[in-house]
């Protein structure tokens, strides 16, 4: 373990300051990454297909099985489908005003599906800018060296203040590359978050009984 420790200080104190930020960086980007899974893992973003029964039961014109089948349900569509089976069956409400509100509702749910998205772009964005910078100064610093050794220049010592300078544009790509793999696979579960809230609202109000209707096997 003092070994691992030590390995690791020895190489952030050879790429610098500039290092020492993007270590900072990878720390943040891992924390984004498990927040943002646990997160989905909360809002139901995979529990989609256990609502396709209590759907198929609206369209049937059972709705008091559908309002059964989705009791308890904690998936974003199951939400999506209880509120907007709720504000159809109410009478008071014009079917614009129902669908503004479930617009809202689901409007709400996507904002929530992609905090943190926009971190993760930024990180993408700048940990390479902070990796050629490092190296930037990494060189400028050995060539300093070089013209000041004049010709004792030694070659040797000269390589090893270049790789050490190359050390921060590897590790601004290493940060870079999983943050955006990351931000990609969490951007299209937010799409697709959004379709299917959208096909759920669309088979609720275009598909099912009338606003207000009755419900079957009752009366």
């Amino acid at each position: 373990m003092d070994l691992i420790e030590g390995s690791a200080g020895m190489f952030l104190s050879r790429g610098g300051p500039v290092l020492w930020l993007i270590a900072a960086l990878s720390v943040l980007t891992l924390a984004l990454i498990l927040w943002r899974l646990w997160r989905f893992l909360r809002m139901g973003a995979w529990a989609g297909s256990d609502v396709d029964p209590a759907i198929s039961a609206w369209v049937a014109g059972d709705l008091v099985g559908a309002e059964a089948l989705l009791r308890g349900k904690r998936g974003l569509r199951a939400r999506v489908a209880r509120v907007a089976m709720a504000l159809r069956r109410d009478p008071k409400l014009e079917d614009r005003d129902a669908r503004e509100e479930v617009t809202r509702l689901a409007l709400a749910e996507l904002r929530e599906a992609r905090a943190g998205l926009r971190t993760l772009e930024l990180i993408v964005q700048v940990a390479p800018l902070l990796g050629l910078l490092g190296t930037v100064l990494g060189m400028i610093e050995a060539f300093q060296t070089l013209q000041a050794s004049g010709n004792q220049a030694d070659p040797g010592a000269l390589a090893g203040g270049i790789w050490e300078a190359l050390l921060t544009t590897a590790a601004g790509m290493g940060v870079a590359i999983p943050a955006a793999m990351a931000g990609a696979w969490f951007e299209s579960i937010a799409e697709r978050i959004q379709a299917d809230m959208e096909d759920v609202a669309t088979v609720v109000f275009t598909r099912g009984p009338a606003q207000g209707g009755g419900q079957k096997g009752i009366g």
